[in-house]
């Protein structure tokens, strides 16, 4: 009896085993085909990617402004407003560094480009900036789903009704571009994604109706190639309007603050991007 109770006990605890492993793959698994860049923040490859940014002397024309969001503190944004009656509005979604003047400055050239907008650049890391890689890599990782997602559709109840969207982010603003999208339905325009990691399913692409620009870059790690590709393939398979253009370039390309700025290839992904959200939105 003892013997045969002994055997039980080093069958199951065989078992057990073999499940944590088994469910520690699944995790992993599941970690390495997440469409959440705090996947990234680990990654010293993927830090040292992004040059930490230069001071600017930036004297705004907008204003920081407060939302009520569902469940939470209240959310935050740079505001520019439009003197002209307009119901459109765009998203602007900072990179990993935060709402910093930098994206300031990208939004208010964004503005003046537009002519007919509200510009919003939302705060997503809830009032945290950074100015070095460690800090930008604890405030990615710090963020949660549910807490974004109040704040975005916060800042779309704020816009009140009537309201239409588009949105534009860069990097970890590239897929929250993406969801803001996402998040505002049939209010939803145009969206622009720069190097920023799409959803990676039919549920989650489902709602969007914006159509999409994907401006990636052909030679960085993360947001590959082959990460374009299954997101052509998910938007065609879900029928969802995409159009991507990839540049001969590295991550951050297009950020004027980065040592990876390429003039041309943001000149010309800017102006791509301007096009698509004049006609669309």
């Amino acid at each position: 009896m003892l013997q045969k109770l002994t055997f039980l006990v080093t069958i199951l605890a065989f078992f057990a085993i073999g499940c944590s492993e088994n469910t520690e793959k699944t995790t992993d698994n599941a970690a390495a085909k997440s469409d959440n860049m705090a996947q990234f923040t680990k990654d010293e490859k993927f830090k040292e990617a992004h040059d930490e940014p230069k001071k600017i002397d930036f004297q705004g024309i907008g204003k920081m402004m407060t939302f009520p969001t569902e469940g939470g503190a209240d959310g935050s944004a740079y505001m520019i407003k439009n003197e002209q009656p307009t119901t459109k509005y765009l998203f602007v979604i900072h990179e990993w560094y935060g709402l910093n003047d930098h994206i300031k400055r990208e939004a208010e050239r964004l503005f003046k480009e537009l002519g007919d907008v509200h510009v919003m650049a939302l705060d997503i890391y809830d009032g945290n900036v950074a100015d070095n890689r460690e800090d930008a890599a604890k405030y990615m990782g710090m963020v949660k789903d549910d807490r974004a997602k109040a704040i975005i559709n916060g800042a779309i109840v704020q816009a009140g009704e009537g309201a239409t969207f588009g949105t534009i982010g860069w990097c970890f603003g590239g897929g929250w571009s993406l969801k803001s999208s996402i998040l505002a339905g049939e209010q939803g325009k145009a969206c622009v994604i720069y190097y920023g990691l799409p959803v990676k399913t039919a549920a989650e692409l489902a709602p969007l109706k914006a159509p999409v620009l994907g401006i990636f870059a052909k030679n960085e790690q993360w947001i590959n190639p082959d990460v374009v590709k299954a997101f052509e393939a998910l938007a065609a398979a879900t029928k969802k309007d995409l159009t991507v253009h990839s540049f001969d370039a590295d991550h951050a390309f297009a950020n004027p603050s980065s040592e990876k700025y390429v003039e041309e290839a943001a000149t010309e992904a800017n102006a791509l991007a301007l096009k698509f959200l004049q006609k669309n939105l």
